[in-house]
């Protein structure tokens, strides 16, 4: 049995769905499809799930929002003629919407999630009635029926693990139907134990897909996009990027994926990783080729380096406090400070003296920047506190690397000789990635020094 997720370029219009239909009906073994929300059909359009939020936003704000829906269902629409389909998937779809919008609007988290997932919802609707207009069984599945069942903050929820069973379990149910329906199931939402509609992070269909597969203890989750591979790196940074990888191990994939690799959901690979399910990345408008395949291990002496991410918009805070290492409990208030704020950390590179904590910019806003370092200063007492925003990270991955001499030399060379400061360096305990922290407006030049480092043989 295999498992498939198609992005948001997969259902954008429907010549992509046709595609999507061809793929799905030319392998038996692809029993379920998870879809994301049509995504942009050319670079000046916009995102049905964008289009959503907005339209949630206006809502929140008791302004009308007539234009808003019509231009959401219209997409649809359009999708529905050229697949020549029945106006019925229409009408269900613009109630949906109606009703979705006139629900309660007291928790604006809530409320934003419904509103989101209606993009992904109402697109597996429609996928399912056009594979059934090819002649496929297809049958809808509401993620909120079969227990995808989450927990956590609005927009950044995790699954809880009794769903695997309750996924399982309906699944199943539904396979032993006599016609053996393809199944047609929407990501990125599931919901919560008081049964209101929860979102994973933005691009969480990705997601979705990995859960279905562990659940369904599937041979293979094919994660369809719109690039023929994986690429080392970004070709939006570097555009004369020609490596493509065809084989990398779920370590490396959470690595890559979690620095900017936005081919895949850096989350998506644990459920895999766990239940050993391969994962296939492959393209939608060419599905006659490989890909690149995540698995459990690689050979590595053929590809020390096997690719380089970069992400934006981190923060750095450096707290120094002579005697440090002395003063029981200090890290731990200092962590506390960020958690009673609701702020997590992602990095946390210390000296003797000093520590230095690495957030997300977005969940670090301004307001709340203030408030904590007003705390550090008065709980605390540090000698300095600093706080620098717009801050790149670089991650150099490859499982190879633990066993060649010289790799972080080779790459600071690189950079140093391209005169690129390094702001902070860090290497996991796996020894399979080294990550270098540069000013934001260095980043593109980082990323293609190392590149060509690298790669460039």
């Amino acid at each position: 049995m295999k498992v498939c997720k198609f992005g948001g370029s997969s259902v954008a219009d429907a010549t992509q769905i046709n595609k999507v239909c061809d793929i799905m009906m030319a392998d038996r073994e692809r029993r379920v499809v998870v879809v994301s929300a049509p995504g942009k059909r050319n670079k000046a359009d916009i995102k049905v799930t964008d289009m959503l939020i907005s339209c949630a936003e206006r809502a929140l704000e008791d302004l009308d929002v007539t234009k808003e829906i019509d231009a959401i269902v219209e997409r649809f629409a359009s999708i529905q003629r050229d697949l020549d389909l029945d106006n019925a998937i229409i009408d269900e779809i613009a109630q949906d919407l109606r009703t979705r919008v006139d629900s309660d609007k007291s928790d604006r988290g809530a409320f934003l999630d419904l509103l989101k997932a209606a993009g992904e919802d109402n697109s597996a609707k429609l996928v399912a009635v056009a594979l059934r207009k090819r002649g496929a069984a297809a049958l809808y599945v509401n993620p909120a029926k079969a227990g995808m069942l989450l927990e956590g903050e609005p927009g950044d929820a995790t699954l809880c693990d009794v769903s695997y069973g309750f996924l399982h379990d309906s699944i199943e149910r539904i396979s032993w139907q006599p016609d053996n329906p393809i199944i047609v199931f929407p990501g990125f939402f599931g919901v919560n134990r008081d049964g209101k509609v929860a979102t994973f992070p933005r691009g969480g269909s990705d997601i979705t897909g990995a859960i279905l597969a562990a659940a369904m203890k599937a041979d293979c989750y094919e994660n369809f996009t719109d690039v023929d591979t994986v690429y080392a790196v970004d070709p939006r940074v570097v555009p004369d990027v020609k490596h493509g990888i065809s084989e990398m191990t779920y370590r490396e994939m959470r690595e890559l994926a979690y620095a900017g690799f936005g081919v895949f959901h850096d989350e998506a690979v644990m459920p895999a990783f766990r239940a050993g399910i391969p994962i296939n990345i492959r393209n939608t408008n060419h599905p006659e080729l490989p890909g690149t395949w995540v698995v459990p291990n690689r050979r590595v002496d053929t590809c020390k380096v096997v690719g380089i991410a970069s992400d934006s918009d981190f923060v750095h805070v450096y707290v120094d406090k002579y005697m440090m290492n002395r003063e029981v409990g200090f890290g731990r208030k200092l962590l506390q400070i960020f958690e009673e704020e609701g702020v997590a950390f992602e990095h946390m590179p210390t000296g003797i003296d000093n520590i230095t904590l690495i957030l997300r910019g977005s969940k670090f806003p301004p307001e709340v920047q203030v408030r904590v370092l007003q705390r550090i200063k008065k709980e605390l007492q540090p000698d300095s506190l600093i706080c620098e925003r717009d801050h790149a990270l670089i991650m150099v991955v490859g499982e190879g690397m633990q066993h060649t001499v010289g790799t972080a030399a080779r790459a600071t060379r690189a950079l140093a000789d391209a005169g690129v400061n390094i702001e902070l360096i860090n290497q996991d305990a796996s020894e399979i990635s080294i990550m270098f922290g540069v000013r934001e407006a260095e980043r593109a030049k980082a990323v293609q020094v190392l590149y060509h480092s690298f790669f460039a043989e």
